[in-house]
């Protein structure tokens, strides 16, 4: 085997390219609860809906369907 397929195969794997992240609504009987931040399957943090950045975040779900 050649030095570099040694260091290849030693070398740690490259990180996964990082996911965007994008935003989940909870609802419960047809209102929005909650909104969860996501990053691929890793939630983040939640954020309510009745501040000032949930409200933008649902707005500009709004406008974009």
């Amino acid at each position: 085997m050649s030095d570099e397929a040694v260091k290849a195969a030693e070398a740690p794997a490259p990180p996964a390219a990082e996911e965007d992240v994008h935003y989940q609504a909870v609802e419960k009987d047809g209102t929005v609860t909650a909104i969860w931040e996501m990053q691929g399957q890793k939630h983040l943090r939640t954020i309510d809906p009745r501040s000032g950045e949930g409200k933008q975040i649902l707005a500009l779900f709004e406008t974009a369907g």
